[in-house]
């Protein structure tokens, strides 16, 4: 069974940082493609970063560049994002997605989310 699970979420004031992890457990981690989305409320789920399994490319929205960074721990089939320069804007719940396409099959799997709140 295919488990998903972010973790590291909470309350931060604006400047501040958070660090987000995703574990996995089920697949074959490497594999897949990596991706954290975020839903504020009211709003659309959105791309904030992604990282590739050849040669690990990174992706950033506009929004984040330069203030997070998406990594990841083959050996722990965990990944992480780093949220530097919090802004308020950031509040949101964040979700981890992993996503294969292999022989025109699409393997896609969320995690439950966890909740970012960048406030004073």
């Amino acid at each position: 069974q295919v488990q998903v699970v972010e973790s590291g979420g909470g309350l931060v004031q604006p400047g501040g940082s958070l660090r987000l992890s995703c574990a996995a457990s089920g697949i074959t981690f490497s594999i897949y493609a990596m991706s954290w989305y975020r839903q504020a409320p009211g709003k659309e789920r959105e791309l904030v970063a992604a990282i590739m399994t050849a040669g690990g490319t990174t992706n950033y929205a506009d929004s984040v560049k330069g203030r997070f960074t998406i990594d990841r721990d083959i050996a722990k089939s965990t990944g992480y994002l780093q949220m530097n320069s919090l802004k308020p804007e950031d509040t949101a719940v964040y979700y981890c997605n992993l996503k294969r396409v292999s022989l025109g099959i699409l393997r896609n799997y969320w995690g439950q989310g966890t909740q970012v709140t960048v406030s004073s």
